[in-house]
């Protein structure tokens, strides 16, 4: 990475951080408002095509639930004051919690009460989204606090026919096969689990548009689990084009970056996200597909079976703040976020230019002097390399190696071969 790219990914950290406090105060769920208003502000970095699919809609074996919107909800004490709040946090409710609004004793109230005895500070994220339930979410110590006695107990919200909102960015490519990068938009106030990938995946987009990137790059920001089904059950007539994808969750976080391989195994996503985490020399770990996480699990459910993998950096539920109100702005850094930014850039540059071609003059080695080839390597301090990344890729241009082949047999930087690759094609030695 150049010292410009350096600079540009830096600057990058600090507007995507600024991203994730404005988004942090929304109330999102898997339908409703506060997934519409998430993604107007998204709207306002990277063009969207916002997609409304009406309550009832069959897709695959799910069906679009209501929609679900809240206005306000509390647990207030005899003397009217809130004790639990959700103007103070969209934690304080349980997800997709139904109206209510009684008053009744603590004890009956405490059935209806979420915390986490382990950490007695932090306010826990529930949800409820298929089990008509009510409940509130809050800290131990607060619950602690409470004396016996009646509490007047108010949600404020409705369910009922809507529509599941979600969002397309498409970057054109000079050609129609498709990468796909997801995230979801689901998640109410959680930094690292939600939008630091909703923030990573929108300023990805943002460097993309400004390139002429050979596939097609199509960025999804749906609602969990549904949203992918949903998209996955309307777009039955383009699944053939999503050659490679990336599901982005826990991107800003100060753990070491995780790549979780598709279900194949051996995708070529995988083998770029592997040869590029190992050749960054960042630390990092390569788990294998399991059918339990993000979305990923939907684009490779067997049926699809796309060549989709994950990227974080700790693990869903692998860090304490999961799922908490631990998990604020502050848990999340510009640099975390800048970091896992810049390893898409360079895995999707790999991707970019991953080719294979044929030799066109594959009996003995061909003259490189006299094409000038040798000449334009003269003073440079990588002079051997380059010449050595030419005389690999001429030599495994057979119409069956790909360029990532040749960097990881030969053991080059990729961008070494890809530059030799492209030295040679000038030249009229080699071909597509």
């Amino acid at each position: 990475m150049t010292a410009t790219d350096t600079q540009t990914t830096t600057t990058a950290g600090a507007q995507m951080h600024a991203l994730v406090e404005r988004l942090y105060p929304l109330c999102r769920s898997i339908t409703g408002d506060g997934v519409r208003a998430t993604l107007d502000i998204i709207g306002e970095y990277v063009p969207l095509r916002v997609h409304e699919v009406p309550t009832g809609t069959q897709v695959l074996d799910w069906t679009v639930p209501q929609e679900w919107n809240i206005r306000d909800a509390y647990v207030a004490d005899a003397e009217g004051n809130r004790i639990v709040d959700f103007a103070a946090s969209s934690l304080h409710v349980l997800g997709y919690s139904v109206p209510v609004s009684a008053t009744m004793p603590l004890a009956e109230l405490r059935e209806h009460l979420h915390t986490l005895p382990e950490h007695p500070n932090w306010v826990p994220y529930r949800t409820s989204y298929y089990k008509p339930e009510w409940g509130f979410c809050l800290a131990q110590e607060t619950l602690d606090a409470m004396p016996d006695g009646d509490y007047e107990v108010r949600v404020d919200s409705t369910l009922a026919d809507g529509h599941l909102t979600y969002a397309e960015h498409v970057v054109p490519g000079q050609v129609s096969d498709e990468v796909i990068v997801s995230c979801h938009v689901c998640h109410p106030s959680l930094a690292n689990d939600n939008l630091a990938g909703i923030a990573v995946a929108t300023y990805l987009a943002r460097t993309l548009a400004q390139q002429t990137p050979y596939y097609t790059y199509r960025f999804i920001f749906a609602p969990g689990t549904i949203g992918a089904i949903t998209w996955l059950a309307r777009n039955a007539e383009r699944i053939e084009r999503v050659k490679h994808g990336l599901v982005l969750a826990c991107a800003g976080d100060s753990g070491q970056l995780t790549y979780k391989q598709s279900r194949r195994g051996d995708a070529e996503i995988d083998r770029v996200m592997r040869h590029v985490l190992a050749a960054s020399e960042r630390p990092h770990h390569v788990t294998e597909f399991t059918p339990y996480g993000y979305d990923e699990r939907q684009y490779c459910s067997p049926g699809f079976d796309l060549g989709v993998g994950s990227l974080s950096r700790t693990p869903y539920a692998g860090y304490p703040e999961y799922h908490t109100s631990a998990d604020n702005p502050d848990f999340v850094s510009p640099e975390a976020m800048a970091d896992t930014l810049a390893v898409c850039r360079e895995a999707f540059g790999v991707l970019d230019r991953n080719r294979r071609y044929v030799n066109l003059s594959p009996y003995g080695e061909p003259q490189l002097g006299r094409r000038g080839l040798y000449d334009a390597l003269g003073g440079r301090s990588d002079t051997k390399q380059a010449q050595m990344a030419m005389l690999w890729v001429l030599n495994l241009s057979d119409g069956e190696h790909s360029l990532l082949d040749v960097a990881e047999r030969s053991g080059l930087p990729f961008s070494a071969v890809a530059g030799a690759a492209d030295a040679l094609h000038g030249a009229g030695l080699i071909k597509a």
